[in-house]
């Protein structure tokens, strides 16, 4: 495990967040692709601009190393291996949402997400957390509860995306491997499941289904989309607590928020705002008092 480097966990986690937040604005502009392909091709083109990166950089000797060591690892294989599951599911049910019209319910599994975070991170990392974070977490586990029930039916979408992510933020903590390396292997795992799945299902086209060139464009960068924001969500938990990262990941539900409300015009009602408040007043207390504690660490430092 490395040591904590808060400026660079943070950055990169903010990135990480800022893009994910923005991404059902690309989903959206291929909604007319069927949401099967659009997971088989983010697969398949994260895995070969992972590859060329890894090329591009001169890292490939590294690379197979590490592919060796884990195939003798069996705890780092099995975690690579429930990693790629993991991850496969929560785009497949993330695309579904936002090409189905509900962003919103995409962006409430990410407020609950944190929550989820906080817990695992407490349970399986032994994470403490100060009285105004307890209390921070709560008044957020209250908003989201109230959203959760004045919505009207089981939120089965939010608590989907929001215990897969959290399972993959853990699973991403455990393993001892680079960022990039982990993520690499993930996506060729993946890989032939995904050239299968397209060939099987949708034959010559491979899900293309005679698209624009435009749509057959964005399915192709859909690599880059994908990969960037997970290679710094990867490198940010490294870097900082887990309670931490799961807070950071209020950034993405906000900006899903104000574009599921305001430019797909789905509907905002009091219960959202209330949430919304209550949610932002919680990572404000909670940041405040991480900010206070690493105050006084330096302090007892010097």
């Amino acid at each position: 495990m490395k040591q904590y480097d808060y400026k660079k966990g943070l950055t990169t986690g903010i990135a990480a967040y800022l893009i994910w937040g923005l991404l059902p604005i690309y989903w959206k502009l291929i909604e007319s692709v069927h949401a099967g392909a659009v997971l088989a091709h983010r697969i398949i083109w994260s895995f070969i601009f992972m590859f060329l990166f890894i090329l591009f950089t001169k890292r490939l000797k590294q690379f197979w190393h590490e592919c060796k060591a884990i195939i003798h690892h069996r705890r780092n294989a099995l975690i690579v291996i429930s990693a790629s599951l993991i991850i496969s599911c929560n785009w497949l049910i993330f695309i579904w949402a936002v090409q189905s019209g509900y962003v919103i319910q995409a962006s409430l599994g990410y407020y609950i997400n944190p929550l989820v975070s906080v817990l695992f991170g407490v349970l399986f990392f032994k994470e403490k957390l100060t009285n105004a974070q307890t209390i921070s977490t709560i008044l957020a586990g209250i908003g989201v509860l109230y959203l959760t029930f004045s919505y009207g039916v089981f939120p089965w979408v939010s608590l989907s995306l929001a215990v897969s992510f959290a399972i993959y933020g853990v699973l991403k903590k455990w393993i001892d491997i680079e960022s990039l390396f982990s993520l690499t292997l993930e996506t060729i795992l993946l890989f032939p499941i995904a050239i299968i799945y397209l060939v099987t299902v949708f034959g010559d086209s491979y899900g293309f289904l005679n698209e624009s060139f435009s749509t057959t464009a964005l399915l192709m960068a859909s690599g880059v989309a994908t990969a960037v924001p997970l290679l710094l969500f990867g490198i940010s938990v490294q870097y900082i607590p887990l309670s931490t990262v799961g807070f950071l990941q209020y950034i993405a539900p906000t900006i899903m928020l104000f574009i599921g409300v305001f430019l797909y015009k789905e509907q905002f009602t009091f219960d959202h705002f209330i949430t919304f408040m209550l949610i932002w007043i919680s990572l404000a207390l909670f940041m405040q008092s991480s900010l206070a504690e690493r105050k006084k660490d330096r302090k007892a430092r010097t």
